[in-house]
């Protein structure tokens, strides 16, 4: 059976992804909490990735990074010291763990990495200068990750328009909110925690073989169309 950390498997996306993973794989979570899960298939490390020593983990076939950041202000607002924070989290954070695990990577069974972006680094918002800047340095590190350890390790990430998760609740705060979000995507929805994990677990697993330097915008069609 595979070993796959997930990175910020105690919340939103990356706990939706424990949840489906542990069917099949073992997973090692690193994250501040611990998920409100107990299972075979599953360890937990209490860490704070952008600030501690990661712990030594024996086997590791995949790496999903999970951490990530809405921090939505006008330009004029955002200080220095929010794009250096974002960009922390978004960017060095993975960095960190990807060069901490890669030589255990090298040696896995088909080993791939999956990183998270967002479709605003594709469809111009305002207030998500800082975001927007962050998460386009993740997509530059998977195209030059995914050249450079081709063809051992495959690197791919998704970018999830509006997720119903924590992250996002002042997003959805209200029903005029949550309408107005569905109304501004063509698929008049938006996404849940559950879409993006079955995402990630394709991405990880041995159908996606061939698949590595992508991008898969999870966008309800808002970056895809104009209707």
């Amino acid at each position: 059976m595979k070993t796959i950390i997930v990175v910020g498997g105690s919340k939103g996306i990356g706990n939706a992804i424990v949840n489906t993973l542990i069917k099949s794989f073992k997973v090692v979570n690193i994250s501040r909490t611990s998920p409100e899960l107990e299972h075979a298939n599953l360890t937990h490390f209490s860490c704070d990735v952008t600030q501690d020593d990661l712990p030594e983990i024996e086997n590791v076939d995949g790496l999903i990074y999970c951490p990530g950041s809405i921090n939505l202000k006008p330009f004029s607002r955002l200080s220095i010291e929010d794009f250096k924070n974002d960009f922390d989290i978004n960017v060095l954070g993975a960095i960190k763990v990807i060069q901490k695990y890669l030589p255990k990577l090298k040696k896995g069974n088909t080993p791939s990495v999956v990183l998270f972006s967002t479709v605003a680094t594709k469809l111009g918002m305002p207030f998500h200068a800082s975001v927007a800047t962050s998460k386009s340095g993740v997509e530059g590190l998977v195209k030059s990750l995914g050249a450079e350890l081709a063809p051992t390790i495959r690197v791919n990430a998704i970018a999830p328009t509006v997720t119903d998760t924590q992250l996002a609740a002042k997003l959805l705060r209200n029903e005029k909110m949550v309408d107005n979000i569905t109304q501004r995507h063509p698929l008049k929805k938006f996404l849940n925690p559950e879409e993006v994990a079955g995402m990630a677990e394709f991405l990880i697993s041995d159908k996606a073989a061939s698949i590595s330097g992508q991008i898969f915008e999870m966008d309800c069609g808002i970056v895809s169309f104009k209707i």
